[in-house]
């Protein structure tokens, strides 16, 4: 399959000094100005995940610095059908025991932590089919974007007969409340945009995949001049909130944004009557 970039330029092109291209098979990885962006490259398949798709995502996110050029993450499908259709049947053809059960779950689990601990912003710009291990991204990310025509959801009791690890309960219940929770996975349907837009699992509903790309890197971009020590922390005091309560410990977190070379230029700019530079340090 030939790789396109997210801009619909050819896979050797580039857009400028700042941008970089990698081709990992059926996963893309650009770097446009200071954001990365992730494509889920396999439109013929509905952007149906395979384990080195899984495994390159988790080293991307788990490779971000937070004082690097890369300030925001924006995960995309390649074309208009799909942003990702779960988890191709094909890799459950070897789960036929215990140990291939248990290895496949931590793999799962290693990627949607990877995306919760990255320490930038994740956004999930969605279009077509989010289902499966495609909205157990979507979830474990921070921002959820869509388009019109997405369906969203976990039809596996209608499709597979697999389950949902406990953790990947949490993270979907989380967003959505636990009695629409149980709703959605006991009846196996899929909701629309303007359904999930209701429940708060997206921020922002868009016409079509141009309109989201489009939203996706103006929202970026907005990131992009943030203090990311302040975002990093934050993202880590939310996952210590789901995991531990309020009583979570925040002690680390708070020294490591006060005693910041940001934070003191923040308040000098302040002073000074001038927009603070973050560097993330």
């Amino acid at each position: 399959m030939d790789a396109t970039k997210t801009d619909g330029t050819p896979a050797g092109q580039t857009n400028g000094p700042a941008a970089a291209h990698r081709q990992d098979g059926p996963l893309t990885f650009e770097i446009r100005g200071r954001t990365g962006w992730i494509t889920l490259d396999r439109p013929d398949a509905m952007n149906a995940l395979t384990l080195p798709m899984y495994e390159r995502l988790a080293e991307i996110c788990e490779a971000i610095a937070r004082d690097g050029d890369i300030r925001c993450l924006v995960i995309v499908g390649a074309g208009e059908r799909a942003f990702a259709a779960g988890t191709d049947i094909a890799t459950f053809r070897t789960v036929t025991d215990a140990a291939a059960v248990l290895g496949y779950e931590a793999l799962m689990e290693r990627v949607f932590r990877a995306i919760e601990a990255c320490p930038v912003p994740v956004i999930a710009a969605m279009a077509g089919a989010a289902t499966g291990g495609g909205a157990a991204i979507a979830c474990a990310a921070d921002i959820r974007l869509a388009a019109q025509n997405l369906r969203f959801g976990f039809p596996i009791a209608r499709t597979l007969g697999n389950a949902l690890s406990v953790e990947n309960l949490a993270r979907v219940g989380e967003l959505v409340g636990l009695s629409r929770l149980r709703e959605l996975m006991l009846t196996a349907r899929l909701i629309g945009a303007e359904e999930a837009q209701a429940i708060s699992l997206v921020s922002r509903v868009v016409a079509d995949r141009p309109a989201l790309l489009a939203a996706a890197e103006e929202m970026a971009a907005g990131i992009a001049d943030l203090a990311p020590i302040t975002l990093s922390a934050t993202k880590e005091a939310l996952r210590r909130l789901r995991r531990d309560g309020a009583g979570a410990g925040d002690r680390d977190l708070l020294l490591e944004a006060y005693l910041s070379e940001d934070f003191r230029d923040a308040v000098a700019a302040f002073a000074e009557k001038r927009r603070p530079v973050f560097k993330g340090r």
